[in-house]
């Protein structure tokens, strides 16, 4: 569970990082979400979950490994 609430503050940091320092372009790219059919918003949504899967594997088999 630690590590669970440590991902998800990171994942706010960085959003509000991102927020913070291009505050034009995030508006940007949430206006273009807005005219993405949903179709396109789940595939999109596939492939971040299966790459932050992929990615905490690697990286939790690279700290483990002897």
């Amino acid at each position: 569970m630690k590590d669970f609430l440590t991902a998800c503050s990171l994942a706010l940091v960085i959003e509000g990082v991102a927020y913070t320092l291009f505050p034009g372009a995030m508006q940007r790219g949430l206006a273009a979400l807005l005219t993405m059919p949903p179709k396109a918003l789940r595939l999109v949504g596939l492939v971040a979950v299966t790459t932050g899967v992929a990615g905490v594997w690697l990286v939790r088999a690279a700290v483990t490994a002897p």
